[in-house]
């Protein structure tokens, strides 16, 4: 019997949620991953089989009114799962021409393991039960399997098996994308390495990667060891290849087929050439059983460091689990091993075409205290294309690095120009890559890494110099203004989005980005801290080879004490010259299209522009008050000269609350984030908003273009650092509980500074213990100000201080 705090489940087949549900229920292990698709199913307009892997992109060129449109794509790789059942020569079996009489399709979240049990009856009135499991190994990162179970009911015959893999898949996912080039994989050749074993190689076609899968199919009865003798036939072409395995079976007696697959890139160490390693590999896996139970214990293991417990939530027990497993699939081990980074939306669709934005800043945060050597693999990610970023600051004219706001395979801007409105049916421009605080967020990941870390190592061979390239970009790109005796920074984007210019104005980018301004005035000071921090001899080397002057030491100083930031009517404004736009009637649009967080497009499609208007996408102004404590940044304003108190800050929250349609799922974990201080209802409220949005698709349809990274593992991270109120102060890991009626008996592990511990609430009391097993270092926790030091096996019972009864809006996480 299946555990529900484990699996997600559906009961019936529905076309319409079909794609839905092939996300969902992904399957990989942070080298690749497959959509939940069945097996027997082709693609078209209810099925979609993809299959990703880090770091496959090409490159394609459409004209589109002679116009050339540039896109670089995650490319959907030869699809491996096909497995199709004809009886007695009849049509392949499909749910469209079968009538179904009974049907579950089961996602196993332990292990991210896809079932399907299914009873049909085909047009002659044979009745016949298939039972299909799948996974991508999470043990061994080249290797899936999918095992069949089936069992004629009320009949005997023969029956064939098409088994291939096809390598003339193109990326069409996204209905929008369409009118783009989607074709890009080349066929080299077909081959088979045994009387089982077939494969395949393709190539992209501009990025020039091969890509090779083999598959070993057999058949045995139920409950044997002994694979069976099957006639089989074998037909190919130059970009598909199938086995047809035909053998007769008797009415009651069940059958399994199992399909061992194996897949190598270039992109890979330690081979000759993919074709090759993937035949060499398959011939050696073991059966599926034995395959399938290394799977597990690796998950076994993952689950030890990565399991969040919420026993009083069952539902959000559920939910917190299936995010963990998707970041997993994404994020793993095999993905450190890689020049892998954080796909927007993962590796189980083609939306944001597979690129890697800010999102990483809302996933880096639950991966450094369980799994460091990931997000150390995942910051070489972007340390690998330093050059290019410090290429892009050149040619627009300034100093440092300047990270694109849509990254791919060299880090080169992938942000199209255009995009399709749905809604208007036109392309209008896309002014989104002056989205500058890509590189403040990367620089933010490099130092809370560090704080969780201690690897000192990484900060002085890599970190640091990101860290001040980074704040050398904003440097240039900051504007000292003497009228005002301040620095300032025109013409960018801040999160928001819906704001890309000023109304009526030609130029690109707006002035004063309060979120953009306030990040930079941190990076230069703790630019400084850095640099204090390494070794004299690391210091000369570093600064001599990117040739930091001491004029620009200099700015950054000033740069923490002289940046502007603007205010309107006693709040943060999201920008300079924000209170003179125009307020819009939320009432009106809300009554007339119900959906309204893609406020933007309907506007468009209303001839009108959103630069207009206060309504923001997400939260922007609001992010500070999310990446920060209070007391972190009521000192940062200080040293500017601002004096903010926690009244201004609640103000500021509640005001933009009000003027956010969050059409970004993002956008309701940030404000569950900020609101947990001081409203906490409305706090659960937005968390369990981002907790279904993709599990129920709550944004309409876009879900099944792939999950949403950042909003899973930030539903973690809000557990972990907002709700339980895990911070690190002072070389202190702290803890400040909040939401306590919904979380006695959360528990789960951490790995601070290399220590492992495990962490429980139950009632007022909350224990940290420091793992012998593992231990590196005695590490200082401690609850309400009350410290303590843990060495190995050591633990700690702190009493959780009482929060007011009723919520202190004037208060903000201390």
């Amino acid at each position: 019997m299946s555990d529900p705090e484990f699996t997600l489940e559906y009961t019936n087949f529905v076309p319409d949620e079909e794609g839905l549900r092939e996300a969902m229920t992904s399957t990989g292990n942070g080298y690749f991953c497959t959509r939940g698709t069945a097996e027997w199913e082709d693609m078209g307009e209810v099925h979609y089989p993809g299959t990703y892997s880090h770091g496959c992109y090409n490159r394609e060129t459409t004209i589109m009114g002679g116009r050339p449109v540039l896109n670089e794509d995650l490319v959907n790789l030869p699809n491996w799962l096909v497995l199709k059942l004809r009886i007695e020569g009849e049509d392949a079996v499909r749910l469209s021409n079968v009538e179904i009489l009974s049907y579950r399709h089961i996602y196993d979240i332990r292990t991210a393991t896809i079932m399907r049990k299914i009873r049909f009856r085909d047009r002659k009135g044979r009745e016949t039960t298939l039972h299909s499991r799948r996974f991508v190994s999470m043990a061994h990162r080249h290797q899936a399997g999918l095992s069949w179970t089936i069992t004629p009911e009320n009949w005997s015959g023969r029956i064939e098996l098409v088994s291939a893999l096809d390598g003339r898949m193109t990326n069409r996912a996204v209905a929008r994308y369409r009118e783009l080039e989607g074709r890009h994989l080349d066929p080299v050749s077909p081959r088979t390495f045994s009387a089982d074993t077939i494969a395949l190689k393709v190539q992209t076609r501009q990025s020039d990667i091969y890509i090779a899968q083999a598959a070993r199919t057999q058949v045995f009865y139920e409950g044997e060891q002994d694979c069976l003798d099957v006639e089989r036939d074998l037909y190919q072409m130059e970009d598909y290849i199938q086995q047809v395995l035909a053998f007769d079976v008797t009415q009651g007696t069940p059958v399994r087929v199992e399909k061992l697959v194996s897949m190598f890139t270039a992109r890979d160490d330690a081979i000759t050439e993919p074709l090759a390693a993937a035949g060499r590999h398959v011939v050696r896996y073991p059966g599926f059983d034995e395959a399938y139970a290394e799977h597990e214990a690796a998950w076994d293991e993952l689950w030890d460091i990565c399991d969040i417990r919420v026993p009083k939530e069952p539902r959000v027990q559920m939910l917190l689990r299936l995010h963990v497993a998707h970041v997993l699939q994404v994020c793993s081990r095999h993905t450190a091993r890689h020049d892998a980074g954080v796909p927007a939306r993962g590796l189980n669709g083609e939306a944001y075409r597979g690129h890697v934005f800010w999102d990483e800043l809302y996933v880096y945060p639950f991966l450094d205290l369980r799994m460091p050597d990931v997000t150390r693999g995942l910051i070489g990610y972007r340390y690998r294309r330093l050059v290019e970023a410090q290429a892009a600051a050149h040619e627009a004219g300034y100093d440092g690095a300047m990270f694109p706001w849509q990254s791919g395979s060299d880090g080169t801007e992938e942000t199209q120009t255009v995009h399709l409105n749905p809604l208007s049916g036109q392309w209008d421009p896309d002014l989104s890559r002056n989205q500058r605080h890509v590189s403040a967020a990367i620089f933010y990941n490099v130092w809370r890494y560090y704080q969780a870390t201690d690897d000192f190592d990484f900060l002085a061979d890599f970190g640091a110099e990101l860290m001040l390239e980074i704040a050398r970009f904003w440097a240039s790109i900051a504007r000292y203004n003497p009228d005002r005796d301040r620095y300032e920074i025109h013409g960018v984007m801040g999160p928001d989005e819906f704001h890309e210019r000023y109304p009526g104005v030609e130029a690109a980018g707006l002035d004063n980005n309060a979120y953009t301004n306030v990040m930079v005035a941190w990076i230069a000071g703790k630019a400084l801290d850095v640099l204090e921090q390494l070794s004299a001899s690391r210091q000369t080397a570093l600064r001599a080879r990117l040739r930091v002057t001491d004029d620009e030491l200099e700015t950054w100083s000033q740069m923490t004490t002289k940046m502007f930031v603007p205010f309107h009517d006693g709040v943060i404004s999201q920008f300079e010259g924000y209170e003179d736009l125009e307020e819009i009637d939320w009432d009106h649009y809300r009554s007339k299209y119900g959906n309204i967080q893609r406020m933007d497009r309907i506007l468009r499609a209303e001839g009108k522009d959103p630069n207009r208007y206060k309504v923001s996408k997400q939260a922007d102004a609001v992010m500070l008050f999310f990446l920060f404590d209070f007391n972190e940044l009521q000192p940062l304003f200080a040293r500017l000269g601002y004096d903010i108190d926690r009244p201004m800050a609640v103000r500021t929250v509640e005001y933009y609350d009000q003027r956010t349609s969050h059409g970004s799922t993002l956008s309701f974990l940030t404000y569950a984030g900020v609101l947990a201080a001081f409203d906490p209802e409305s706090s659960w409220e937005r968390f369990m908003v981002a907790l279904e949005s993709d599990v129920s698709d709550l944004q309409g349809g876009t879900t099944k273009e792939g999950i949403h990274m950042g909003v899973m593992a930030g539903t973690l991270d809000l557990v972990q650092r907002y709700y339980v109120g895990a911070r690190i102060y002072g070389g202190a890991l702290m803890f400040r509980p909040r939401l306590m009626e919904r979380l006695d008996g959360v528990a789960f592990s951490m790995r601070y500074r290399g220590t492992p511990l495990r962490v429980r609430i139950a009632g007022d009391q909350l224990t940290v213990r420091a793992e012998a097993e593992g231990f590196r270092v005695p590490v200082r926790v401690g609850v309400a100000g009350n410290i303590v030091e843990l060495g190995a096996g050591a633990s700690h019972v702190f009493h959780i201080p009482p929060l007011p009864v009723e919520p202190d809006r004037h208060e903000l996480p201390a």
